[in-house]
This record gives structure tokens, C-alpha cells and sequence, in this order.
């Protein structure tokens, strides 16, 4: 097991090597988004203004992903801080035909079978909210502060494998951002590289 977790992080540490730097900056505003989730509502950034805001890129197909869901973390994280007032936005980001893809059913049933609580799952078919955000990883984590700007860019943690055994005892910067910002404290890890498996894109019209 351990063998194949090395072996799927050095194929993912090669996947975002050569990609290119994210040109979303930490502190300046987050860009707008306007697609529907996963019950049919649509859904815009400008909704949330004036509350912090969390974006998770996930795909259920990878196994980074699996990590945090199949130890429970993502799920905590989402209860714990959706109870203390961010709203958590799960964005559902492979389009039709690529691997992780899937229906709002879908999408419902595996949030319902995992026992997670976003905010919303977010269906970005298009890679409208990827491409805006230069989302390259599952999961990618942004936090936007009550201003709209971003707070944090990054990874979910300091343990960039698919290894479930690595979530415990890792450094959360996800959460670490989040408990600075509600002490009123700067971030004091703003940025990091992210890690996981490659966001599949949309071809554009």
C-alpha cells in the first residue's frame, strides 16, 4: 500500500512540475462565478459577500481526494466550520466524459454515501470556476476572506500523498488559515503548492 502511494504521488509531483503558477494572488479579489449546483440552484460568489468562503476542487475517481474523505477529514473539517459560519463549496470539477465526472444525482448520492456537509456541491462542467481559479489539483483549497479577497491558495495539508495513514499528524493549512482568520490573526501560511491528481478541463467554445 505504501508502495503505491509513493508511486501515485511522484506520478502527481510530475502532473503540476510543469504547470504553470496560479495567477489568482492571496490578498487581492477572488474572481467572480456564476454556475449551478448540484440541486439545481445557481450559485454566484457574490452571494456570500461579507462571509468567509472555502473552495474545494474534488473528484471522487482520485485517490488524493479519497484520502481526506475516506479518513473522515474533509467531512470534519466541513461540519466544523460550516457550524461556526463559512460556507463550503465543494466544486465538482470534471466535465462530461472525463474520469470523476458526475451528475447532480450523483453528485447528491455520493455526498449523502460519505457523509459530507458542504455548504453546496458546485457542478463546473465547463471549468468556468477551474479556469478562473487556475485550478491544476484535486483537492485544491481557497479560502476567501469577508472582503472577497484570498486569504489562502494552496494545498490541504503539508503531506502531499495519497497515503489515508498521512492525514494523521499532518499540518491542516486549510484549518490553520481559517482558525487565524476568526482570532482576527493574519494567515500566517497564505500560499502553498498544491498536490493531487490533474483537473481535467472542459475544451473551450
Amino acid at each position: 500500500m505504501k508502495t503505491l502511494a509513493v508511486a501515485v504521488s511522484a506520478i502527481a509531483a510530475l502532473a503540476f512540475a510543469g504547470a504553470a503558477q496560479a495567477e489568482v494572488k492571496v490578498g487581492a479579489p477572488a474572481p467572480g462565478f456564476t454556475v449551478q449546483d448540484s440541486t439545481g440552484k445557481t450559485r454566484t460568489l457574490d452571494e456570500f459577500k461579507g462571509k468567509t468562503v472555502v473552495l474545494e476542487w474534488t473528484s471522487h475517481a482520485c485517490p488524493y481526494v479519497r484520502k481526506h474523505y475516506g479518513t473522515g477529514n474533509m467531512q470534519a473539517l466541513q461540519k466544523k466550520y460550516t457550524g461556526e459560519g463559512v460556507v463550503w463549496l465543494s466544486v465538482a470539477s470534471s466535465p462530461e466524459g472525463a474520469a470523476g465526472h458526475v451528475t447532480a444525482a450523483e453528485a447528491n448520492a455520493y455526498a449523502r454515501e460519505a457523509g459530507a456537509s458542504p455548504s453546496a456541491v458546485l457542478l463546473d462542467h465547463q471549468s468556468l470556476i477551474s479556469r478562473a481559479y487556475d485550478a491544476r489539483n484535486t483537492p485544491l483549497m481557497v479560502v476567501i476572506d469577508a472582503k472577497g479577497q484570498v486569504a489562502y491558495y494552496g494545498a490541504i495539508d503539508d503531506r502531499p500523498t495519497a497515503n489515508p495513514e498521512d492525514v494523521k499528524g499532518a499540518r491542516n493549512y486549510v484549518a490553520q488559515a481559517l482558525d487565524e482568520m476568526k482570532a482576527g490573526k493574519p494567515v500566517s501560511v497564505a500560499s502553498t503548492r498544491p498536490y493531487g491528481c490533474y483537473v481535467k478541463y472542459a475544451p473551450q467554445s
